[in-house]
């Protein structure tokens, strides 16, 4: 419709000028006709042409808002995303290693000296709570992962087993022998077991161990031919990898076993 306006524009002036050549008489008074209702015309298409000026400057200043307004919600998310991703996460509080094979897991401790063969590191117990500012934490979704010098290894927690999970009313003296030897067999090169140190809320259980702001918990690992590694973790040997949740920042693992394991000792604190 502008452009056909705006062409009558132009053609005005041209009739006015043939008019005005034209013979005299009737055909002059016909010419005065015609322009005294062209300028009424004129006055009309310019209306129609502002108009439509405002319609699409008010489309556009819409199309601008609209944008504006999507520009700071995608904004905010992206800036809520970035302080959920570098304040959430989990952390790794301290690692725990012990030696050997038990024949007994449950017995006492002063039997394990007889009761257990004196060999490298076969039990890792992975210390873990949420980072301060941080949400709740499904660990059900939480993968571990572990490197030595030979193997890298992903590791989830085997929540369709009962026995490699135990809630804080079982969780009492040696952390190692809270599950028995059945129990750490279960745990294969690709699964870890949970024991909940601390849980005021109880949101920690075996089918949804939901870590929560002040909760404890163990991640158990065994490391042996059948398990992580496929072999015992010897001296002098460098472990590092995560503990990765679904979202948030990852809890870093990162040590050294030590030279030698003494004959006194079958526990080290590894990180």
């Amino acid at each position: 419709m502008l452009l056909l306006v705006l062409l009558r524009l132009l053609l005005l002036p041209r009739k006015w000028w043939s008019c005005s050549e034209e013979g005299d008489g009737k055909m002059k008074n016909v010419c005065r006709v015609l322009k005294r209702k062209d300028v009424g015309s004129l006055g009309i298409d310019a209306m129609i042409i502002f108009i439509a000026m405002i319609l699409v400057a008010g489309v556009a200043a819409t199309v601008f808002i609209k944008s504006a307004g999507q520009f700071e919600l995608q904004s905010m998310k992206t800036a809520y995303d970035t302080m959920r991703e570098v304040s959430a996460g989990i952390e790794v509080v301290n690692i725990e290693g012990r030696l050997g094979t038990f024949d007994n897991l449950s017995a006492p401790r002063v039997e394990y000296t007889t009761n257990m063969t004196k060999d490298n590191l076969s039990y890792l117990a992975i210390i873990v709570q949420t980072r301060p500012g941080s949400g709740s934490i499904d660990l059900n979704n939480t993968f571990v992962l572990l490197s030595n010098e030979d193997t890298k290894t992903l590791l989830r927690y085997r929540y369709n087993e009962s026995w490699v999970f135990r809630n804080k009313a079982d969780t009492t003296g040696d952390v190692f022998a809270v599950i028995n030897n059945s129990a750490w067999e279960i745990l294969d090169g690709e699964s870890f077991g949970i024991i909940v140190l601390q849980d005021e809320d109880g949101s920690l259980k075996q089918f949804t161990p939901v870590l929560n702001r002040g909760d404890k918990a163990a991640l158990l690992i065994r490391c042996n031919a059948s398990a992580t590694f496929n072999s015992m973790i010897p001296p002098r040997t460098n472990v590092w990898g995560q503990v990765k949740p679904e979202s948030g920042s990852p809890g870093i693992i990162s040590f050294t076993t030590p030279m030698s394991y003494p004959q006194a000792l079958f526990i080290f604190d590894l990180q």
